[in-house]
């Protein structure tokens, strides 16, 4: 069986930038590595996420509760696990996951009460892992950014067109549940945390890729 290594943090943390950095370092040495996204919009298994997040179900991210949306991305998974990088996994391959069920923890748990968080944490492991069957991962890398930090990246990113961002993006107080949770489970389920931000500005790409690389060669 293979390695499966998460990168996770709220939009705008540089998730992608930090998995393909990853990915690339890994490849250097000679590693057997393989880079996946979620959703990943290039498979028909994600029409249910990007409806949701065009906002089909409706205009905020708490109109589908957390256990309907939680299967969208679910089955995206497991459509990818399946064709895309099964047998690699399990011939021994590193598999780097930007984004993993440890999003819908984080994205979906934001919609409940804090009372309700360990209840639903504990079906979203069965659901996932249990009874679909995709792997748990071996290694969670959360990249802990500041939401006005991120917020202030996403603008820029989509050069202050807010009608482009989706239901997750738009939603300012939807977000900053979001840090609260990410934050919750980080601590519960023993996330390595990187805190991407200082004195009000992200830290470099070179310095957050650094501290990634010296943390997986010291759990390999």
């Amino acid at each position: 069986m293979g390695k499966l290594i998460v990168i996770e943090g709220l939009d705008g943390s540089g998730k992608h930038t930090q998995a393909e950095l990853l990915h690339d370092y890994l490849k250097s040495i000679d590693k057997p590595v393989k880079l996946v996204s979620f959703p990943d919009y290039e498979s028909p298994s994600s029409s249910l996420v990007k409806m949701y997040l065009a906002g089909d179900f409706g205009k905020d991210a708490d109109s589908v509760n957390p256990y309907a949306s939680s299967a969208f991305y679910a089955v995206d998974r497991f459509a990818s696990f399946r064709t895309k990088w099964q047998n690699f996994y399990e011939n021994g391959g590193i598999v780097i996951a930007d984004r993993y069920t440890t999003s819908n923890a984080v994205h979906q748990c934001s919609k409940l009460p804090p009372e309700q968080w360990d209840d639903f944490l504990k079906w979203l492991s069965d659901f996932e892992y249990k009874y679909i069957g995709i792997p748990e991962p071996d290694i969670v890398i959360y990249l802990r950014t500041d939401t006005d930090v991120s917020q202030k990246l996403m603008s820029g990113r989509y050069k202050s067109d807010e009608s482009k961002k989706d239901i997750h993006e738009r939603d300012t107080e939807y977000l900053l549940r979001s840090q609260r949770s990410a934050d919750y489970c980080a601590e519960k389920f023993g996330w390595y945390t990187i805190e991407c931000t200082e004195n009000g500005t992200m830290r470099t790409v070179e310095n957050i890729s650094n501290e990634i690389k010296r943390f997986t060669n010291n759990h390999k």
